[in-house]
C-alpha cells in the first residue's frame, strides 16, 4: 500500500532550483534509500515531506492528507536532519524530556541504547564528539517509534559498530511496528544491506526507483580470468553494469540471460570462472561512479 505520494513536486530558493518535476512513491512500512550525491536535493526533498518546506508547485501526500501545515500527521513524522539543532548548554536529559512531550517515547528502549554507548544524558549536549551526539539523536528517534522517521545521512559520523547496531534498530523498528523510514546518503554502501526499495535523485529528479530484490533478480556477477587478454569492448553485446580489473582477474555484472553470458564467456576458454553475489552498489555502479557518488 503506497503511504507517501509525491507528484510533480517543485522547490526552489530564489534562483537556485532544487527539485524539478520531482515523483515517487514509498509504500508503507518499507525502509527506502533516498540516494544522490551531496547537493543532489536529498535534504530538501526530507524537508518537504517532513513538512517542513512547503512545496513551489506540485503536491506530497501521507495517508491520502497533504503534509504542510497538517498538524494530525506531522505528529506522527520524526525528522532526524543531518545536523540537528540544539540549545548550546541543553542536556541530553533535557532533550529527552523535550521529545517527550512530543511522542509517546520508550524510555526502556531509550535507555537501551544509550547504555550500549555508555553515554552520559546529564552532560551538555555541545560536550559530546559528532560520533556521540549521532548516537544519541538516532537513539531518542528509534524510541519514539514514529509512524514515519526521515533519517538525513544518519550514519555520518558512527563507528562501524555503532552503524551495525542501529541498522539492526531500525530494521527491527520497520518490522515490528509497521514504520516507514526514508534515509538519504550519498555512499551507496551504507544502505545496501537495509533498504528495501530506493529513489536515485539527480539532476534535481527522480531518475529511478524500485524495489531492491525485484531489479537485481535478473542480475549476476562473476569473476574470470583468461589465458589471453581480454577488455571491456569484448562484452559490448552484453548489459554491462560494473566491470573492474584487479590483477588477472575482471570482475563483471551484467543484467541479462546468465546463460547467454556463461556460454559467450566459455568460448575465450577461461581459467577461472565463478558466480558471486550482486550487490545494491553492483546495481548503480556506472551512474555512482560518474556523478561521484562513491567515495
Amino acid at each position: 500500500m503506497t503511504v507517501i505520494e509525491i507528484r510533480n513536486v517543485y522547490k526552489s530558493f530564489g534562483s537556485n532550483n532544487v527539485l524539478n518535476d520531482l515523483s515517487l512513491t514509498i509504500k508503507k512500512g518499507s525502509i527506502f534509500g533516498l540516494v544522490g550525491i551531496n547537493g543532489a536535493g536529498k535534504s530538501t526533498l526530507l524537508r518537504l515531506i517532513s513538512g517542513v518546506y512547503r512545496c513551489d508547485q506540485g503536491s506530497i501526500h501521507i495517508e491520502g492528507e497533504r503534509v504542510f501545515e497538517n498538524k494530525h500527521i506531522k505528529e506522527k513524522i520524526f525528522f532526524l536532519p543531518d545536523d540537528p539543532y540544539y540549545a548550546y548548554n541543553l542536556t541530553g536529559l533535557e532533550l529527552k524530556n523535550l521529545y517527550g512531550s512530543y511522542y509517546d517515547l520508550d524510555e526502556a528502549l531509550l535507555y537501551k541504547h544509550l547504555d550500549t554507548f555508555k553515554l552520559d544524558i546529564q552532560k551538555p549536549i555541545h560536550n559530546y564528539s559528532k560520533g556521540m551526539k549521532r548516537q544519541l539523536f538516532i537513539s531518542l528517534a528509534i524510541a519514539c517509534k514514529p509512524q514515519y522517521i526521515l533519517l538525513d545521512e544518519v550514519f555520518d559520523g558512527l563507528d562501524p559498530l555503532a552503524r551495525l547496531h542501529f541498522k539492526r534498530a531500525i530494521i527491527e523498528l520497520s518490522t515490528n511496528h509497521q514504520s516507514t523510514i526514508i534515509i538519504s546518503s550519498h555512499a551507496l554502501r551504507e544502505l545496501e544491506d537495509i533498504c528495501d526499495s530506493y529513489g536515485l535523485i539527480d539532476h534535481q529528479t527522480i531518475v529511478s526507483e524500485g524495489e531492491i530484490a525485484s531489479i537485481l533478480s535478473d542480475m549476476y556477477k562473476f569473476q574470470v580470468a583468461f589465458k589471453k587478454e581480454v577488455s571491456r569492448k569484448d562484452f559490448k553485446d552484453f548489459d554491462v553494469k560494473s566491470y573492474s580489473v584487479e590483477g588477472k582477474i575482471i570482475k563483471i555484472a551484467i543484467k541479462g540471460n546468465k546463460d547467454t553470458f556463461l556460454k559467450y564467456i566459455e568460448s575465450f576458454d577461461p581459467i577461472l570462472i565463478d558466480e558471486i553475489n550482486v550487490s545494491f552498489e553492483d546495481l548503480f555502479i556506472k551512474e555512482v561512479e560518474a556523478r561521484g557518488y562513491l567515495k
